[in-house]
């Protein structure tokens, strides 16, 4: 692939600091072990008004805050931003399960949107803390500049991004940025801030602003000082500032004019195969869903110590709908409890005492129901959730049962037959696969039009754009729109605020109707690599959790679909899950095991460069649509960048299968020039928006397969050259350049290299090649090979045969 590398500029500096007294303002403590949340009662009741759950702020004082709301199985979005205070994440509460956080020590924030008008977004609260003074130091520190980019957004508003390293990793060192007007400028002239101390899982990680900060004209240096003493200065670099190549004039786009249900979007992609059968067709997956339905229910004695419920043997659909439940005092004395059946009709007559008063308890009411051969043919009765049953039942008027599902009668109610389109001119697995798959998360409702909007572009304009004919007829695409149908119809009909899939694992402990919005599987939790089984964090054990990983690793039809696909076709090299929201470019690795921070394995030196040279030709094309510029601190692999998400897709993807995957979160934050600040857009924006989001995240798909399209017909050898970074007595450093993303293999003691011989490392996160350190005269024999596997100079390392590079290092 011969995408352009960026240049990243690292520099080091050292000096003397001033020692200056230190105030800290204390953090809240989450160190006390407090109860999920799952166990505070009546969470997220079916009630008209979605009982007032809201999308909502925390701000927690370090990732182990967000580890912990994880584990305790909140309800949290694909969102995480760092503040002067700690981080900031949004979560999906109730009014009980928000209380219930307040009174356990997290600080809520305020509201984003609730279910009243849950296209409303209101404004980003923000507030900023006094600047801390610098802390006393005795030795200075070095600093590593990771990154100095500036970028513009929607608007052309310019913005400044820089991300620093510093030696010293304790929370006293403070790092402030001062830049210029431009070329030929004062230094300093552009402004001033502080930095903010970036940490994960309580590592020191790097400092960065907490948002990239809205700067008038664009500067040439920045200049980074500690209160330690270090302090470099850096060129500033143009992030995505690539010129995007203008469509023909006969391109035509923008398919999608409302948010669509997956019966609708299913229907749209079986047309376009029909109507475009030379370079498509449908795959059907074999994994049918477990549907969109239910079992009718009815709960009796409200929440309280009498309380109880009883579920249709069937779903509501194929009948228990039809059912009714009726317990009656039978008005008179010493009356035995008993239960009749009279066709779907279930009435229980309760006992009473010799005053005649009901003296039957809801375990007996439970027992009798279930005792009864014909109740028991068509109901389980159930206490609710902890109850013991000792209370007096209560009496309940004839009820009927039902399954509590609001979609039209088109919506079917059965297994769903999910579907993909494959386009392609050949599509008989010669051609380099690439896989864009949406809605894994059912609440997402801008990412399944983007898919959508995908696949109308590539069919309708291959037959008089140049480019769109090229990558049909050199890739073979698979377009998933629609992974979750059964969550995706329930956010659309029933809750919107629904994530999961409508699976219910839930014991009867969790199984009264109260619980009806907190049963399903996080598909993207339900995948087999780094996944919760395994020790990983950022997924739940509980049924009622948002993140539930699920009863085992691939336990989910859906999450089988994806896995069957990429080995049903082994050409897919290229894959794509798309996310919503925040705005953001990521990939692997995307787990770790809170202890300690163990990562996933890192991509290596080679493939990591291939994601960022990739991101700035996708980036670019996402920009292109309305100016949105994807912030290069939401750019990354996925824990660097959001939290730890075990059991995810992408993970399973590459590391079982090698398939260069990237995710990304659509919707990202808009600068708001009134407020001076970004606003986040949520889950389901107005349509505007959404349909904005929607046309720009669509290019960068595109762009993906532009990428791969690259892939496939790279043929071109990499070049590579050793770099000396320094000697001195009695040792001497070195390392590689590349012309291009590649993996660099090397020996030192005068063998030929092979790909079993060393291969060159990063010397960090975000830090380039690692240096190689020799204490004498040393022949360095190499040879670098491309993510498309051609290797440098024709040299065949399985046999030594060719060229491969060498030179001399010497010492002094």
């Amino acid at each position: 692939m011969r995408i352009v590398p960026r240049r990243r500029s690292r520099q080091l500096a050292v000096g003397l600091a001033i020692p200056i007294a230190l105030v800290l303002s204390p953090l809240p403590s989450l160190a006390d072990p407090v109860p999920p949340v799952s166990a505070v009662p009546a969470d997220r009741q079916p009630a008209g008004a979605q009982n007032g759950v809201a999308l909502i702020r925390i701000i927690v004082p370090d990732q182990a805050g967000v580890d912990r709301l994880n584990d305790m199985g909140v309800d949290l979005a694909e969102y995480k931003k760092p503040t002067d205070e700690g981080l900031e994440v949004h979560a999906v509460l109730s009014p009980e399960e928000a209380q219930a956080l307040r009174d356990q020590g997290f600080d809520l924030r305020g509201t984003i949107s609730d279910q009243s008008d849950v296209a409303e977004n209101q404004a980003q609260r923000r507030q900023a803390l006094a600047r801390i003074a610098a802390a006393e130091a005795a030795d200075s520190d070095k600093l590593t500049v990771l990154r100095s980019e500036w970028f513009t957004n929607t608007g052309n508003q310019r913005f400044l991004s820089v991300e620093v390293k510093s030696s010293a990793v304790d929370a006293e060192t403070v790092l402030t940025v001062s830049w210029d007007n431009g070329p030929g400028t004062e230094p300093g002239s552009g402004g001033t801030a502080t930095m903010s101390r970036f940490t994960d899982a309580g590592q020191y990680m790097y400092h960065r602003f907490n948002s990239p900060l809205p700067i008038n004209t664009a500067p040439s240096k920045v200049t980074i000082t500690s209160n330690r003493g270090g302090t470099v200065t850096v060129d500033v670099k143009e992030w995505l500032g690539a010129p995007q190549k203008a469509p023909s004039p006969h391109y035509v786009s923008d398919f999608v004019d409302h948010y669509m249900d997956p019966t609708e979007i299913t229907e749209r992609i079986v047309g376009l195969a029909a109507e475009f059968p030379k370079i498509s067709e449908i795959v059907d997956l074999p994994y049918k869903t477990n549907g969109y339905r239910r079992l009718a229910q009815a709960q009796f004695g409200g929440t309280g110590a009498a309380a109880f419920y009883v579920s249709s043997k069937v779903y509501g659909h194929e009948g228990g709908n039809d059912i009714t439940f009726a317990a009656t005092n039978p008005g008179s004395a010493n009356s035995p409890l008993s239960v009749a059946v009279n066709g779907k009709a279930i009435s229980v007559s309760l006992g009473t005492d010799a005053a005649g008063a009901v003296n039957s308890t809801s375990k007996q009411v439970v027992d009798a129901v279930n005792a009864s051969a014909p109740a028991a043919a068509l109901v389980k009765a159930s206490l609710y959730r902890a109850n013991t049953g000792a209370a007096v039942a209560p009496t309940a008027a004839t009820t009927p049962l039902t399954d509590g599902l609001k979609a039209p009668a088109n919506i079917s109610r059965e297994p769903f037959q999910t579907k993909a389109i494959r386009i392609g001119r050949d599509r008989d697995g010669s051609k380099t696969g690439v896989f864009l798959y949406c809605q894994e998360h059912a609440r997402e409702w801008v990412t399944p039009i983007t898919c959508l909007e995908t696949a109308e572009r590539l069919l309708r304009n291959y037959a008089h754009d140049r480019t769109t004919k090229d990558l049909v007829d050199d890739l073979d695409i698979f377009i998933l729109p629609v992974t979750n149908p059964d969550g995706a119809h329930y956010s659309f009909y029933d809750f919107n605020s629904q994530r999961r899939n409508m699976t219910n694992h839930c014991p009867e402990n969790n199984g009264d109707p109260g619980r009806r919005n907190s049963w399903g599987v996080d598909l993207n939790r339900n995948f087999s690599v780094g996944s919760l089984t395994d020790g990983y964090s950022g997924a739940s054990a509980s049924c009622t959790s948002d993140t539930f990983a699920g009863p085992a690793e691939l336990s989910e039809p859906e999450a089988k679909n994806e896995v069957w696909l990429t080995h049903q076709f082994p050409n897919i090299k290229f894959a794509m899950n798309t996310h919503s929201y925040g705005g953001y470019f990521m990939w692997p690795p995307g787990a770790y095991k809170a202890a300690g921070r163990e990562l996933l394995p890192r991509v290596d030196f080679g493939t990591e460069n291939y994601f960022w040279d990739a991101s700035s030709e996708i980036l670019s094309a996402v920009q292109a649509w309305r100016g949105t510029g994807i912030w290069p601190g939401r750019t990354g692999p996925v824990p660097d960048v959001l939290y730890s998400a075990a059991g995810n897709s992408a993970d399973e993807h590459w590391y079982n299968r090698g398939i260069i995957g990237w995710d990304f979160e659509v919707g990202a934050d808009l600068w708001n020039p009134t407020t001076k600040r970004f606003e986040p857009v949520g889950f389901q924006p107005p349509f505007a928006e959404g349909h904005q989001e929607a046309m720009e995240f669509s290019n960068g798909q595109i762009a993906i397969l532009k990428v791969a399209g690259e892939f496939a017909d790279d043929g071109k050898r990499p070049t590579s050259s050793l770099v000396k970074v320094s000697s001195g007595p009695g040792t001497a450093t070195f390392t590689f350049s590349v012309n291009e993303a590649a993996n660099v293999y090397y020996t030192l003691d005068g063998s030929k290299p092979t790909i079993q011989s060393t291969k060159l490392e990063q010397a960090g996160m975000r830090e380039g090649a690692a240096h190689i350190t020799v204490d004498k005269n040393t022949t360095v024999n190499w040879f670098s090979v491309d993510i498309a596997g051609n290797v440098e100079r024709n040299y065949d390392p399985a046999t030594g045969t060719g060229n491969y590079s060498s030179k001399v290092v010497k010492v002094g």
